[in-house]
């Protein structure tokens, strides 16, 4: 077990010890300090966003891993499509090997200039599955979204993974939560999976709980307790201005959909015998979904954002699943026994956005 693993274990283990969770916790000192001070001068405006003409939604959360921002997202480009609008997801573009200090068009709705290696694999995979949606990188949103809206002609920006990036203004914050892993050991980075003090909450507006499951009454019923928390009366001295949506708990399913083949498209049956592979942070729902249906005679677990190579998969016999977000990359390398596992996503769109 790597040290980065041994980590992430110890961010969503609420008994953790030993001198490791020590050292940790000592370092989470001084992030905390530096978090709470940046969040301090935006919230007595000190320091103001910067505001591009065109409405503004960032989808982000509170914790480190793999939460399910992505099909959040492109449920949301997808509504906006359906309306006419032309929006642009914006994003950071990390995994990538782009230089993200420049603005890089990875689609612009209707052509795509980046590999997935290139663009990393998230950006990447917005761009091949949104048609009429731009997907921009750069570690400036603001100067990214601003080339969309002024180069591109896109109406609505979609800001990915963006609740701790406050230099760009948005009209609507959407924060995801795992329903099954919440907020790990409620400790900050790096001793816990949080980004930020759990005063964030004072500044969202829509909590998204996320259901990767089959059955939903968990995420259903933590959606009700924190609607009852959602819906006190803010501090007084709270930075919560923004105000055009109001404040509202909702639930994201994510469920199993499908497995087909990258090359060829073709389903994979139920019961067949398969070796499950992938590099997202927390991959252990993919396994559990899979697991119901298909027989697993291995899993083979990379860290977040792994760039493959064809040693990482030459001598796996038979048929290999991932999820698609490895699949664009995995899809590089020309093998055929590649297979990717569909996702479906219900998402109360009109609900969030009104």
């Amino acid at each position: 077990m790597n040290l980065k693993t041994k980590i992430t274990g110890i961010h969503y283990d609420k008994s953790a010890k030993g001198l490791l969770f020590s050292l940790l916790k000592f370092c989470s000192i001084f992030y905390g300090i530096a978090s709470g001070a940046k969040n301090y001068l935006y919230d007595k405006g000190i320091i103001k966003p910067k505001k591009v003409n065109a409405f503004v939604v960032s989808v982000g959360n509170f914790t480190t891993g793999g939460v399910g921002k992505t099909p959040v997202v492109a449920e949301l480009a997808k509504y906006y499509i359906s309306k006419g609008e032309k929006p642009a997801i914006v994003s950071r573009g990390y995994g990538g090997r782009l230089n993200n200090k420049i603005v890089h068009v990875i689609s612009d709705g209707i052509n795509l200039y980046y590999r997935a290696d290139m663009a990393g694999d998230e950006p990447y995979w917005l761009g091949v599955n949104l048609d009429g949606c731009a997907v921009l990188t750069c570690s400036n949103r603001y100067k990214a979204a601003k080339y969309a809206i002024e180069e591109l002609g896109c109406t609505k920006i979609i800001l990915d993974d963006g609740f701790q990036h406050r230099k760009l203004y948005r009209d609507l914050d959407l924060v995801l939560v795992d329903s099954e892993k919440m907020f790990g050991n409620e400790n900050l980075l790096p001793a816990g999976p949080l980004r930020e003090g759990m005063e964030g909450f004072n500044r969202l507006n829509k909590l998204v709980i996320v259901s990767k499951n089959k059955e939903h009454s968990r995420a259903e019923k933590l959606a009700k307790i924190m609607t009852k928390k959602m819906l006190k009366p803010l501090p007084s001295d709270s930075s919560f201005t923004q105000g055009q949506v109001g404040r509202s708990v909702v639930v994201c399913k994510t469920e199993p959909d499908y497995i087909y083949n990258i090359v060829s498209g073709e389903h994979l049956e139920k019961g067949a015998e398969i070796t499950a592979l992938s590099a997202i942070g927390q991959p252990e729902q993919f396994y559990k979904f899979l697991e119901d249906d298909y027989v697993i005679k291995d899993k083979i677990t990379f860290d977040d954002h792994h760039s493959y190579i064809k040693e990482d998969i030459e001598n796996i016999e038979g048929n290999i699943v991932t999820t698609e977000k490895d699949a664009v990359k995995l899809a590089l390398l020309g093998k055929g026994n590649i297979y990717a596992l569909k996702l479906k996503t219900i998402l109360p769109v009109e609900e969030i956005l009104n």
